[in-house]
């Protein structure tokens, strides 16, 4: 772990934010944390327990190594949901364990009845359709053939969930693709009715669709995006915002990322900074070395345009983001120490550095830097 570097959590603001998605889509739906990615770069060991304390019993993940992250750091009881890779052996520990999974192909299923039927366990699965999103699902002729394997070996398969994913339900230039979805799988939920096959989950929904399209929420909700204090995109916020009283943003940001000043240097007018000639000294200046760069999820693209907060104050990235270091100009500052408290993300005084800022600068979606952000920061939750 990096120990200059930090990244905190808010509890408070995961606290907040669980709280007004649980007033929004009602006690009846459930939620499902998104926790993939690393829970979006926030650390699946620090806020899973802290999702956790606040009632969400319902964890989703793409990879299985991320499930046994979760598996192993719950506090209470709660189910895993792997919505992408399992290997043949992560298909049989997972039916150990309870794990749930998505069976989006014919060859997973009955590798599902294998190992089921072997231990003796039933193996819990949500069958993906394909609606139209053209990436994963079983499409209708796969459905059918589908619900007679589950049919046939009811005593070892839950049908824990029947489920899609939309195309894009945070953009408006997507409704009449994701009206046609909702439509498709409506009919093949159908073809489960006809078949006596009643799942316990129907789900469709990820964050922007819970809130755009509110007919999406059936029984369960992949929410990832909005736990972590984030909109999906602008167009989801403005829809929520106009149809509000008051009209501030129910969600806070958790994550806060920080480091320190390593070393101070005084360059001379003319002198170029860091490699290349991409920054030339106009005049007398000094700068702040900061032990952060690309390796740990900041952006080479922020070179010479990324922000940060010291003392309180903006101070520019000057000259190439390096894999380990960046270069910050700190000229304008009265006073200045090696150790003082760098900014890279969260509030400073009455400054703030927002997500969405290097958005602006690097063309990169919050999402992208989220999820780049190295798993050796440190990162703790704060009370």
């Amino acid at each position: 772990m990096i120990d200059d570097t930090i990244i905190s959590l808010s509890e408070k603001s995961i606290q907040n934010n669980i709280s007004f998605l649980r007033s929004k889509l009602g006690d009846k739906v459930k939620i499902s944390a998104v926790v993939k990615a690393n829970a979006y770069g926030h650390g699946i060991e620090q806020i899973v327990p802290v999702f956790n304390k606040y009632g969400i019993d319902h964890f989703s993940v793409f990879y299985y190594s991320e499930a046994l992250r979760v598996y192993n750091c719950l506090s209470k009881t709660a189910s895993i949901m792997v919505m992408g890779w399992l290997s043949e052996k992560d298909i049989k520990d997972a039916i150990e364990k309870g794990i749930e999974f998505f069976v989006f192909n014919m060859e997973r299923l009955q590798l599902a009845v294998k190992y089921a039927k072997e231990l003796g366990v039933k193996a819990k699965i949500h069958l993906e359709t394909e609606t139209g999103m053209n990436r994963s699902g079983l499409n209708r002729e796969e459905l059918n053939a589908a619900i007679a394997i589950v049919k046939e070996n009811i005593e070892y398969i839950e049908l824990t969930g029947f489920c899609t994913h939309l195309a894009g339900a945070e953009s408006v230039s997507n409704h009449f693709r994701i009206q046609n979805q909702l439509q498709r799988y409506q009919e093949m939920a159908s073809e489960l009715e006809a078949n006596n096959l009643t799942p316990k989950y129907k789900h469709v929904a990820n964050s922007a669709a819970s809130i755009v399209y509110p007919e999406t929420r059936m029984d369960l909700v992949r929410v990832g995006i909005m736990l972590y204090g984030f909109w999906s995109s602008t167009e989801v916020f403005v829809q929520y915002i106009n149809n509000q009283e008051y009209r501030v943003d129910p969600l806070n940001r958790i994550l806060g990322w920080q480091s320190q000043i390593m070393a101070l240097k005084e360059v001379k007018s003319g002198e170029f900074v860091g490699y290349g000639i991409s920054y030339l000294a106009q005049s007398k200046i000094t700068t702040a070395l900061v032990p952060v760069g690309y390796s740990f999820g900041y952006s080479r693209s922020l070179s010479n345009k990324g922000r940060v907060l010291i003392r309180g104050h903006q101070c520019s990235v000057i000259g190439v983001v390096n894999m380990n270091m960046m270069i910050v100009d700190v000229t304008h500052l009265k006073k200045v120490e090696v150790g003082d408290k760098v900014v890279l993300i969260g509030k400073q005084g009455k400054s703030e550095i927002k997500v969405s800022a290097f958005s602006e600068i690097s063309d990169e979606l919050n999402y992208e830097i989220l999820a780049h952000l190295s798993e050796s920061i440190t990162r703790r939750v704060i009370k």
